[in-house]
């Protein structure tokens, strides 16, 4: 049997091809099937089938375009509800994949349609665990994304007494020697404390994993409930997406218009500037939101941008304009590009510059707005008197940003000040927006 892990830096997912004898099963693929085609075009095989371990809601998975292309049957919980063509795998199913054979288990918690994949061997040895969002290298998966998505939702609370069940009663009667290998590595927003490593054992999960140690229910489920990461406001329309299926991957990306960069665009239409904030900075279209395209822009684009809301998405050049695309794809807001073009020619708008030593001097003189995320505003304020707005609220919280004085903004190292910054600068503009950036860590 031959394992292969596609990880995906960005959104910090890693997806699966099973080989064996030919045929080849794929857990959890991202949104482009491609990679999948191609490893199974190097080892001459057959993709046969697609397991999804639940309907994700960090990204958008291509098992509908896989099972369309190459006729693999899907393989999901009953639980699930799919809109598309498939199979039920729950527990006491199984799929034999030449001499060895993949089990399917119920683990709810994460969600309430969460399944793991175990596989046995040749001799009926169990000896890898698949284990979706149920179980990360120091982590469980979160289970307060579920209370009003998918075809079955819950709350936190009562998903996270099923995962302590599910840990307890299931994973953690498995061999010590059994190879875990979860959908997500650390950066991912479906768990709190994930490792660096992308896979582990059960042995070891049981010795390091906060999750996995000796503690009644209830100081499980207040643990588990506490301190998790913001989820941002395109997680629930991927658990829907995911659960009817995805348009097939290049034609979705084909069919959104290029346009040149003398395009008229609809004012009331968001401009969404992919650009680095240098060049931003240096000329925009007004009232642009700048997500820039070299961090987790696909986070943040879908915390920022409402799902289903329409935006015009801009390029410092054609490669960065396709990758942006692409990137937006990962999460089905490609659907929603009005249309695409390099940064327009009637971007005339700069921003304006922070006088540094006087905002030292004079820290009064300004309006300090602190947009990191709660869990990061909790732990203390960088400077006294700010006024909390977390860059997913900002949007929607405008209104509470007094106009009296200069604005100065900021995060935890520059990167979601850049986009606070201009989001606030297209809705206020009779005094100045600064972004405090990167110099913000003289101050901590």
């Amino acid at each position: 049997m031959l394992i292969h892990q596609f990880y995906d830096t960005d959104l910090s997912h890693a997806s699966y091809a099973i080989l064996r004898a030919g045929k080849l099963i794929v857990i959890d693929p991202a949104r482009n099937p491609q990679p999948y085609y191609d490893f199974a075009t190097l080892h001459e095989a057959e993709i046969t089938g697609v397991i999804e371990t639940h309907p994700h809601a960090d990204f958008v998975s291509s098992h509908l375009e896989i099972h369309e292309q190459t006729g693999a049957t899907i393989y999901v919980s009953r639980l699930l509800g799919a809109a598309y063509p498939h199979q039920t795998f729950d527990e006491g199913d199984e799929i034999e994949l030449a001499d060895i054979k993949l089990k399917a288990l119920n683990t709810p918690g994460h969600s309430p349609d969460s399944i793991c994949v175990l596989v046995e061997d040749e001799n009926g040895q169990t000896t890898t665990l698949f284990s979706g969002d149920t179980l990360f290298v120091g982590d469980v998966g979160r289970p307060d994304l579920r209370e009003e998505a998918g075809n079955i939702t819950a709350k936190k609370e009562d998903l996270a007494r099923q995962m302590y069940q599910s840990t307890r009663q299931k994973l953690m009667t498995l061999p010590e020697s059994v190879a875990v290998y979860p959908a997500h590595g650390p950066g991912s927003l479906c768990g709190k404390n994930l490792s660096p490593d992308l896979q582990s054992t059960i042995g070891r999960e049981l010795r390091e994993n906060y999750a996995l140690q000796l503690m009644d229910e209830l100081k499980f489920v207040k643990e588990l409930t506490s301190d998790q990461p913001f989820a941002p406001t395109y997680f629930g329309y991927d658990v829907e997406l995911n659960k009817t299926g995805a348009p097939a991957y290049q034609q979705s990306i084909k069919a959104i218009e290029r346009l040149a960069a003398n395009a008229i665009l609809d004012e009331n239409i968001l401009v969404v500037d992919t650009r680095a904030k240098a060049e931003f900075n240096n000329g925009h279209v007004r009232n642009a939101i700048n997500i820039q395209l070299q961090g987790k822009f696909e986070t943040w684009l879908g915390a920022i941008v409402e799902p289903k809301e329409a935006f015009y998405l801009v390029g410092a050049d054609e490669d960065k304009l396709e990758l942006a695309i692409s990137r937006a794809a990962k999460i089905g807001y490609e659907l929603q590009i009005k249309g695409a073009l390099l940064n327009p020619e009637q971007a005339v708008n700069q921003s304006a510059e922070l006088d540094l030593n006087d905002f030292k001097i004079h820290p009064g003189n300004y309006t300090i707005v602190e947009t990191r995320n709660w869990n990061e505003i909790n732990t203390g304020l960088i400077f006294e008197g700010a006024l909390t707005i977390p860059l997913p609220e900002l949007r929607k919280r405008i209104t509470e940003i007094p106009a009296n004085k200069p604005i100065v903004v900021h995060c935890a190292a520059g990167y979601r000040s850049a986009a606070a910054r201009s989001i606030i600068a297209a809705q206020i503009s009779n005094v100045p927006v600064y972004d405090l950036g990167e110099a913000i860590t003289e101050f901590k």
